[in-house]
């Protein structure tokens, strides 16, 4: 840092002359250059900053002299004077101490006899050297940000390498004072957080507070949220920090990127436990979520019509993200939002208070549902759900499971379609789902109807179906005759027959289960719903 004059007189070479603060301003005051000088008029050479060596010739002449030469040092805006008493000066006078004060220009005497040129070279040394570091610091920071946009860093390590460059908290956030990234440094995430809205609104428009976006599209702000950084090299970085924040936006091309990306984030940080409860709590408040009694993890899940054409694929799956979140406002709820991959979206809604769970959920689950569906390719959605929860970290570590209920809820069928599913719901079919690709699996499913199924081909017939209904109504024959619209005795006909293709008793409870398992079993590996 540039020295001040109270460094300066803290230096041994000047504490060798006996330095006296005689009157003046502050000590504070940064001293760009030192510079030496026996004349009287010599305002007119000076820039501002610099510390005034004399031996006091100009100061000779008098108090009322002396004090219009002061007043000239003052009105250049140096940032001191220093006199060597003894040579034309014996003493500075309480006038000319009271002209230093009213002029707020540090006045301080040297008693002993000193080198000026000794002062100069160490004063400049210093001065140098903060250049360098100076310069050194602005191409550390220009090639680093170069680096960053050149390989496309997300928001969150731009963001980081901007706290680690200042060592202080900096926090990106979007028109509507929602927090798409942090790095908290020495703070805590929670305090930096809280009240964050309000706090944010409030912030002045100065060095540590720089817009992010074009010129004409601003769409965010940089704030610096720590005292004692230099401002030059805080704006400095700040500044660079934003531009690069500003072309990985105009790379991304997505109007809401930013906020999802902030809110996948999120979720990553709490799916893998690098964040505390209360940290949790208040990013998630700060990107929007309502800070609930309680929190459910979701998973919505769509059947689409393949895609050959990729574009058209991302289109669909941004689509899909965009219904999700229309609906949770037409819902009136808030929820964090993160796409996952192919078609799938996760969620963690929060449950309004005062409200019964799982009619809220439900209510939550089917405007989402609504909004699905009218998206260009999709034919089928569900939503898996797991257990309510309290905690916010709780709730993010369940979202695998609801991601495998939704999965095997969209193997049931729409024939048994609801707003949302929960593991009771998927029962055997979500067990078998965790193994349907082992091969002894798959071999029991194969053993147990190969022969029925080969019948079915060479005879074209249709006994698969009548022995799924069959399983599906626990062997209750009468309504299965009706439901197939056939007499009983040909029902009969054709339940004998498939007891003696497949060598089994339909009667016994542990054959029925088996075949039943069995079928369930090829639902989910040829990924169909029910015949």
């Amino acid at each position: 840092m540039i020295p001040s004059v109270a460094d300066v007189l803290a230096m041994p070479v000047v504490r060798a002359g006996e330095p006296e603060v005689v009157g003046g301003g502050s000590l504070a005051r940064p001293v760009r250059w030192v510079h030496v000088s026996e004349v009287a008029d010599t305002a007119h050479l000076l820039v501002g900053g610099e510390l005034i060596l004399t031996t006091g010739q100009a100061m000779s002449h008098g108090d009322a002299a002396t004090a219009e030469y002061l007043t000239t040092l003052a009105a250049a805006g140096v940032s001191g004077l220093v006199v060597e008493l003894g040579g034309y000066v014996r003493a500075l006078s309480p006038a000319v101490a009271a002209t230093a004060d009213a002029l707020e220009l540090p006045l301080i005497a040297l008693h002993r006899v000193t080198r000026f040129v000794e002062i100069t070279e160490a004063v400049h040394r210093v001065i140098v050297a903060d250049q360098f570091a100076e310069l050194e610091f602005a191409r550390t920071v220009h090639e680093t940000f170069t680096e960053l946009s050149v390989r496309r860093a997300a928001l969150a390590e731009i963001v980081q390498t901007a706290a680690a460059m200042l060592d202080a908290p900096v926090v990106l956030e979007d028109l509507a004072h929602r927090v798409l990234a942090l790095s908290a440094r020495h703070a805590s995430t929670s305090a930096l957080l809280e009240n964050w809205e309000t706090t944010s609104r409030l912030l002045p428009d100065n060095w540590n507070a720089v817009a992010v976006g074009p010129h004409t599209q601003r769409w965010g702000r940089l704030l610096l949220r720590a005292e004692g950084v230099p401002s030059e090299r805080a704006r400095m970085v700040l500044e660079r920090a934003a531009q690069t924040l500003t072309l990985h936006r105009m790379i991304e091309k997505d109007r809401f990127g930013l906020h999802r990306q902030a809110q996948t984030g999120l979720i990553d940080d709490l799916v893998n436990g690098r964040l505390d409860e209360r940290d949790a709590l208040a990013r998630a408040a700060a990107l929007g979520l309502a800070r609930r009694a309680a929190y459910v993890p979701l998973a919505v899940d769509v059947a689409a019509a393949t895609e050959t054409d990729p574009v058209a694929g991302q289109r669909r799956a941004v689509g899909i993200v965009d219904a999700v979140t229309h609906g949770l406002g037409l819902a009136k709820t808030t929820a964090l939002v993160a796409a996952e991959q192919g078609d799938r979206v996760s969620l963690i809604l929060a449950l309004p208070r005062a409200a019964d769970p799982d009619e809220a959920l439900a209510a939550a689950c089917a405007t989402i549902l609504g909004e699905v569906r009218r998206v260009d390719g999709v034919r089928r959605a569900v939503i898996g759900a797991g257990a309510v929860s309290d905690s916010l970290s709780d709730t993010a570590h369940g979202l695998p499971h609801a991601a495998h209920v939704a999965e095997v809820a969209l193997s049931l069928g729409s024939s048994a379609a609801r707003s949302f599913y929960r593991s009771g719901d998927v029962r055997l079919r979500g067990l078998l789902s965790l193994i349907r690709g082992e091969p002894g699996v798959q071999r029991f499913a194969e053993t147990e109807l190969s022969a029925l199924l080969r019948y079915d081909i060479r005879h074209d017939t249709d006994l698969t179906r009548t022995l799924r209904q069959f399983l599906d109504l626990a062997g209750n024959k009468t309504e299965l005759a009706r439901r197939l619209e056939i007499s009983r005795p040909t029902l009969y006909d054709r339940l004998a027959r498939i007891a003696r293709i497949l060598d089994v008793d339909l009667d016994d409870g542990e054959s029925r289960t088996s075949l039943h398992t069995a079928l369930l079993i090829r639902d989910l590996t040829a990924g169909t719903g029910r015949g």
